[in-house]
């Protein structure tokens, strides 16, 4: 099983000024912009962590997820919650020949623990032999940071301002996720 983001978090869409006002940098110099680039990488890392996590995406955006075999036969849990829509479930052979599947056979249990595509009736269809099955989805909570439940947002903004304050220790010691985050992030774990 691959799961690959296709589309990244835009730049845009991350709160630089607020995580800036998080941290109470000051503000009025003439390079207050200069560290812009690493807090546009603490957030991303925090991000990414806290999805790590909880197996959520925050902020949506598309994946493909590739498989060898189904789960099961009838459904295929989803790696990663909440899945807004699938895109499209394809089937491609050894050879590289794509064959699309209708969606009329087979449709997203929304859940925001473990999302699934379920067969519509009967199984699955088959994947070739030394092929894979590729589901095309959207998942997050939404486009912007503002959709983000509060709990999360924050321990993204804590777990960031971690990895501001600990940015000179060096990458020799990994400091273990501070507890306000784990208990902001516990009840969205799977």
């Amino acid at each position: 099983m691959m799961l690959n983001e296709v589309t990244a978090v835009a730049a845009g869409v991350l709160p630089l000024a607020e995580f800036r006002d998080h941290l109470r940098l000051g503000t009025g110099f003439a390079d207050v912009g200069a560290e812009d680039a690493a807090l546009t990488a603490y957030l991303r890392a925090a991000l990414a962590a806290i999805e790590g996590r909880t197996a959520k995406a925050l902020i949506s955006r598309d994946f493909t997820l590739s498989l060898e075999a189904w789960r099961g036969n009838c459904a295929q849990p989803l790696p990663i919650a909440p899945v807004r829509v699938v895109a499209e479930l394809r089937l491609v052979d050894a050879a590289g020949a794509v064959t699309v599947i209708a969606p009329t056979a087979w449709r997203l249990v929304q859940d925001m623990a473990r999302p699934r595509l379920e067969a519509v009736s009967g199984a699955l269809p088959t994947i070739p032999t030394g092929g894979t099955a590729e589901i095309d989805f959207t998942a997050g909570f939404g486009p912007a940071w503002s959709d983000l439940p509060v709990d999360l947002a924050q321990a993204v903004f804590l777990l960031a301002a971690q990895y501001f304050e600990l940015r000179h220790d060096g990458a020799g010691e990994v400091a273990a996720m501070p507890f306000g985050v784990m208990a902001l992030i516990e009840r969205w774990r799977t």
